[in-house]
């Protein structure tokens, strides 16, 4: 499976993809099609900064 790094670190911090998408500024349908194909390491991290906000935002509220 493509971008098994970022599948298994929002499951594990229970952070949605929709969420993930919806910092992107993208929509659930395109963000999923880009995880189709391996991501470019600079998109994959930052991706992973993303998740990390969206799990601490969950601890604060």
């Amino acid at each position: 499976m493509t971008n098994i790094e970022i599948r298994d670190q929002a499951k594990a911090l229970n952070v949605k993809l929709w969420q993930i998408a919806d910092c992107l500024g993208v929509t659930d349908s395109t963000f999923s099609r880009k995880l189709r194909k391996e991501m470019p390491e600079n998109e994959k991290n930052r991706i992973l900064e993303i998740i990390e906000k969206l799990s601490k935002q969950k601890e604060t509220a």
